[in-house]
């Protein structure tokens, strides 16, 4: 029998694709505006697909006809539009809405025209996606009411239907060593609807299928990325036919360490964000990856940060994971390459389908049309590294190239959330929004989330809060540990401003991110005999009566830093 075909719109680097191929399917083309993603398309596919602008099939019928007949149509619109993470989800939606609806124009078309052999479409996209696209569209919304007339189709007949076909996924539970949540719509044609695949795998107990996969137990399978034997034997962890040496493993044998002040910014984000919840720093190792985003970054909120194998404090002492890693994360085999420079390569690997949930429609498509399964995977064994750039340098990096923030960045951070308020040390104005202008400043937040009271606290405020500190056992040793050394520590507002922009200091004088942690650590260190502070006859916070007493310690010491930098300029 025939293999079924495929065409894979807005491709990326094929990972769609690669789920199909694995069932046995052929894939015929791909299509994508990005030289990275159709090199790396063709690369590990053997087509010859040409970089191209899927908006050109907006208007042209012509363009469709000459598009492949296959089995299945894939597709990807770009899902950066419709992302909740993309600018707090104010991003213009319009683009993606229009993409995807040349997509599913295609589809149309391909679907009703004469002798169809279309049997099935598929289209993945992120789950807020759902949010901006229509029940049902007709020919005429897909620009194709004159089309339809010709084939004596009714303008005003619903072309494609998404209500109730277009469920939201999550990766781990078909395998996947990341739970990573996509809407995946289409239609098997002679059902016309969509047919969800039987999970594999169950974040529950109590289930009785396998357990979610965890990103520790991939790891584990992984040879380190400091691994110097080239001609060792590894087995690729998500499918044990493949074997190859070290030598012969892409972009997975170099150091992806950061610097201090990188991974540094990536932990505050995590772990003490002004208003959003506490995530694992590093990565938890006893749940699926996190989702690997398309921008590779050791500093953000979303950033995947391991634990370096090289043993290193400060510089280097926590990494990015490796190209290879993440794309074993996705699911891809050891044998797929990704072509272009490292950011790129993140990009191709970040903007894919699983293809273990791909894998599963396929299969799930071929069981549904009554043709015989196959056994095992197909799969490429052996690697195909012409032409291909390596990241592996089988090398430990040199941290020499300190990243600097730009000039007049803006600071702000707190030593701890509690009570549901923080203490902020900042060089602008937090209830103005505005820029930095050489100062600092103190002020509490009333709550975590955006939109609560800010209280701004004027300098040497400090000094009339001592007596209520000196009131607890804790007090003095607090005190004693504030002004002996650690008030040494404090430079001018230019000085703090100067080195949080150069992330390093060059004398005795702290950066202000490293005076907030040491505060933070200084009333982690002291045992609290109360824990809350009644203001009784004082108006230190003005929109709480009780308060932690660790919020009251660190205002003194936030206070005192402002003060000083202010009053040395």
């Amino acid at each position: 029998m025939n293999k079924l075909t495929v065409i894979d719109f807005f491709c990326g680097a094929g990972g769609f694709s690669e789920g199909f191929r694995q069932q046995g399917y052929k894939i015929v083309a791909g299509y994508d505006h990005w030289k990275p993603a159709i090199d790396s398309f063709n690369h590990n596919y053997g087509t010859s697909s040409k970089v191209t602008n899927i908006l050109d099939f907006k208007e042209s019928i012509e363009k469709i006809d000459k598009l492949p007949n296959t089995d299945v149509i894939i597709g990807s619109p770009p899902c950066v539009s419709f992302s909740s993470s993309n600018i707090s989800g104010k991003a213009d939606k319009e683009s993606g809405v229009l993409l995807t609806k040349v997509f599913l124009r295609i589809v149309a078309v391909k679907k009703f025209q004469p002798n169809s052999t279309l049997k099935a479409w598929y289209m993945e996209n992120v789950a807020n996606s759902r949010n901006y696209l229509a029940d049902y569209y007709t020919f005429n919304d897909l620009g194709l009411g004159e089309w339809a007339k010709k084939h004596r189709l009714s303008p005003k007949k619903k072309a494609i239907i998404l209500k109730d076909n277009q469920p939201l996924i999550n990766s781990a539970d078909y395998g996947s060593y990341q739970a990573r949540k996509r809407a995946i719509s289409g239609e098997i044609i002679k059902l016309q609807k969509l047919v969800i695949p039987k999970p594999t795998n169950s974040k529950e107990n109590s289930s009785n299928l396998p357990k979610w996969r965890s990103l520790g137990e991939l790891l584990k399978k992984m040879p380190s990325p400091t691994e110097q034997n080239l001609k060792k034997r590894i087995t690729d962890p998500i499918y044990n036919e493949i074997k190859l040496t070290v030598s012969k493993l892409t972009d997975h044998f170099y150091d992806s360490g950061l610097y201090k002040s990188e991974w540094k910014q990536s932990e505050y984000l995590k772990t003490n964000h002004p208003y959003m919840g506490k995530m694992s720093f590093p990565e938890n190792l006893n749940n699926p990856s996190r989702t690997v985003t398309a921008t590779k970054s050791g500093t953000s909120r979303e950033a995947l940060i391991y634990k370096s194998e090289y043993s290193r404090l400060g510089n280097g002492e926590y990494r990015n994971p490796t190209i290879r890693e993440i794309a074993s994360v996705m699911g891809f085999p050891y044998t797929y390459q990704f072509l272009g420079s490292e950011n790129s390569k993140w990009r191709l690997v970040g903007n894919a389908v699983c293809p273990s949930v791909s894998r599963a429609f396929a299969r799930n498509l071929i069981s549904l049309l009554e043709i015989p399964q196959i056994d095992g995977l197909f799969l490429e064994k052996k690697p195909n590294l012409n032409d291909v750039p390596n990241l592996n340098t089988f090398s430990e990096k040199v941290f020499n190239n300190q990243p600097k923030r730009n000039k007049n960045s803006r600071f702000r951070r707190q030593p701890l959330k509690e009570g549901n308020l923080t203490v902020t040390l900042s060089n602008y104005d937090i209830v103005k929004n505005n820029q930095p202008k050489n100062k600092w400043f103190t002020s509490i937040q009333y709550g975590t989330g955006e939109g609560f009271p800010t209280q701004n606290i004027r300098n040497n405020f400090y000094k009339e809060i001592e007596p209520i500190i000196l009131k607890f056992k804790e007090g003095k040793q607090f005190l004693n540990i504030i002004n002996n050394g650690f008030t040494d520590k404090i430079g001018s507002s230019t000085e703090l401003q100067k080195y949080y922009e150069l992330q390093v200091s060059d004398s005795k004088i702290s950066i202000p991110t490293e005076l907030v942690e040491e505060v933070s650590a200084i009333l982690n260190q002291l045992s609290f005999e109360q824990s809350e502070f009644e203001q009784s006859g004082t108006n230190v916070f003005k929109y709480k009566k009780r308060i932690p007493v660790k919020q009251l310690f660190a205002l003194y010491a936030i206070n005192k830093i402002s003060s000083i930098a202010n009053k040395k300029s």
